[in-house]
């Protein structure tokens, strides 16, 4: 399946001046036209509010607000105009409780660096073509943390909303 990349609004949230250029500079190859950038999560809270983007790109170390703190706030702020937006964290940190902690957070994708205009690629598309549903708990909102589906289990549903579209689930 072919993307209309063009069509896409994507908001790169990156503290570090050539990682940004860098991201923004992989982006138009792949035909992006509408990218905004910011320097920390805080901002880029208020430019997601402002434009609502299509997708956001966010490192996770940086100063003021970092890229989970920008999640769980994307996650649980009335303020946000898209609490299911898809979110590629980018990272140089790749031991398991980095994945579980972005994951628990609620983003949606993981991406280590270093990687390629490819892998960047990879991951849009992934979220374009096979959206998550998403959960909602007390305690957590963001994308079902379950990728697979385990065909062997026969046991009853695991959560009330198995089953459910993402739009039928109601949001508090």
């Amino acid at each position: 399946m072919s993307f209309k990349f063009n069509k896409l609004s994507v908001l790169v949230v990156e503290d570090t001046v050539p990682m940004r250029k860098l991201l923004i500079s992989v982006l138009e190859s792949l035909g992006i036209k509408n990218i905004t950038s910011a320097d920390d999560g805080k901002k880029a809270f208020e430019l997601f509010q402002r434009d609502n983007h299509d997708i956001i790109i966010s490192d996770w170390q940086m100063e003021e607000t970092n890229g989970i703190e920008l999640t769980k706030m994307i996650r649980s702020s009335v303020m946000s105009p898209n609490r299911m937006v898809p979110i590629i964290l980018i990272t140089g940190y790749s031991a398991w409780q980095r994945v579980a902690e972005a994951r628990d957070s609620g983003v949606t994708e993981f991406l280590v660096k270093p990687f390629t205009a490819n892998d960047i690629a990879k991951r849009i598309t992934h979220v374009i073509n096979k959206p998550r549903d998403f959960i909602e708990t007390n305690d957590f909102f963001g994308p079902d943390r379950r990728r697979r589906i385990d065909p062997a289990f026969k046991g009853p549903l695991k959560r009330d909303q198995d089953g459910k579209k993402a739009s039928d689930i109601a949001f508090k």
